[in-house]
């Protein structure tokens, strides 16, 4: 099924060479099919490349998706135009009286800062509050996961150097779980940050189970609130092949002090063209994330959920919501 996008949004053609089905707006409301609403925080600088990431992935199953995208109100993005937000995205005060199937939050590169010290952090926790009650289930990404984890559950993170860079090997902790449903054993995902939440700090909150993790420094992958479908994936397995190659590549220019990319170039040789190891990864954990946590559980009208403050009501099962701080 295809994925409802802006009209005339960059990522299209991109989207329409790789044979996913995309529909403009005008083609999907003559149709008589309930999509599935996802709203998406994108935090990240270069929007375009964010969207196309993303939008691939929602794109690859057979469910039909609408996505709205938003951007910080409190701080406008240097590398993206206004003309630009204007025609493809909106703010949170256009969608605050929506309801969403799904939430997702992007990583930004804000990481090395104390989050209160982040230009747009009240804006975004403002969002993180709204989307306990009006977005069926989240998914935090990379900073986007940290920062989920320390605003609902008081998680801290803390900094790490070198930088973790590259592709790395995971396992599963659980069994059985919706999410990594068709998953091999041990699995790669890129990883690109400067800062980690550690184990020691999820297992005191009762609330959260770490679903995936790795042996080497990378550390916790996948953690999760289930009973109120949260997800905080602190990898990108949404990236592009040559994503860790242009960042690589970039912080050289810049005179930048960085390691290459671990477990990405054949023998470490960057002059080499890079070994994709998560494509189906990526296309697993988005697919299982729509069909398990969103698609089987929100009802045909959305507008029948409840949102009672504190609850979700959907007329199969009642869930309590803990308040955050």
């Amino acid at each position: 099924m295809p994925i409802k996008i802006p009209n005339n949004l960059p990522a299209t053609q991109i989207l329409e060479s790789e044979n996913i089905f995309v529909m403009d707006a005008e083609r999907a409301y003559k149709q008589d099919i309930r999509p599935l609403r996802i709203l998406i925080l994108n935090l990240m600088p270069l929007k375009t490349v964010t969207e196309t990431q993303l939008l691939r992935l929602l794109g690859n199953t057979s469910l039909q998706v609408e996505v709205d995208f938003i951007y910080t109100k409190s701080y406008m993005p240097a590398h993206t135009s206004e003309d630009y937000l204007t025609e493809f995205y909106g703010t949170f005060e256009d969608v605050k009286d929506n309801i969403y199937d799904g939430f997702i939050m992007t990583g930004a590169p804000v990481e090395q800062m104390e989050y209160e010290d982040v230009a747009y952090w009240e804006e975004v926790c403002q969002i993180m509050k709204w989307s306990e009650t009006h977005a069926f289930s989240s998914f935090h990404i990379c900073w986007g996961a940290q920062a989920g984890l320390y605003y609902h559950y008081n998680i801290p993170k803390y900094s790490i150097a070198p930088k973790i860079f590259g592709v790395y090997k995971h396992h599963l902790l659980v069994e059985h779980e919706k999410l990594f449903r068709g998953f091999d054993d041990e699995f790669y995902v890129p990883h690109s940050r400067h800062t980690e939440v550690r184990r020691s700090d999820i297992e005191k909150v009762p609330e959260l189970t770490i679903l995936a993790e790795s042996d080497s420094r990378c550390g916790v992958y996948a953690v999760a609130n289930l009973t109120k479908r949260q997800f905080f994936i602190t990898g990108h397995a949404e990236y592009d092949p040559l994503t860790l190659k242009w960042e690589y590549e970039r912080d050289i220019k810049a005179g930048i002090k960085v390691q290459i990319p671990c477990n990405y170039y054949p023998d470490d040789d960057p002059a080499r063209e890079p070994v994709v190891k998560w494509r189906s990864v990526a296309n697993l954990l988005f697919a299982n994330w729509l069909n398990y946590y969103v698609y089987q559980e929100t009802p045909y009208d959305l507008s029948k959920l409840n949102m009672v403050p504190g609850h979700w009501t959907n007329g199969i099962r009642e869930i309590k919501i803990k308040e955050s701080h």
